[in-house]
């Protein structure tokens, strides 16, 4: 025997940097609404803890849309600044708790926006 306990094993896991962005751009496409290649991830050290910095686009509606239905910002999750502090949050929490990595912070920058008409990018 090794010397683990029963039911474990021994060795390590490691997390690839290009699994973690995977996850990360992943995470953010979901909050904000756009695909994961239009998702930019970048990692640094935090004192020990991984800080995360993402550049995406968010979806908003048409402004015409919003014309016709000022309802559509507030049923959309709200403003870009309201959807952005809330989608920074969704991201740390997703990423902590899918991978396990232990994050500091997400910082985002909205670097465009993908109108949408009804449901449909455009």
């Amino acid at each position: 025997m090794n010397g683990a306990a029963p039911g474990q094993y021994s060795g390590h896991n490691r997390i690839s940097t290009q699994a973690l962005t995977s996850l990360a751009k992943a995470a953010a496409a979901e909050a904000l609404g756009i695909h994961a290649h239009d998702v930019r991830a970048d990692w640094a050290d935090d004192d020990g803890l991984l800080a995360l910095s993402l550049v995406a686009p968010i979806r908003i509606p048409s402004l015409a849309a919003v014309l016709r239905d000022p309802g559509r910002v507030q049923a959309l999750g709200g403003s870009i600044w309201e959807r952005t502090v809330h989608a920074r949050s969704d991201i740390l929490t997703k990423v902590t708790e899918l991978s396990g990595a232990r994050l500091s912070r997400v910082d985002i920058r909205i670097s465009g926006t993908h109108v949408t008409e009804g449901g449909r990018a455009q």
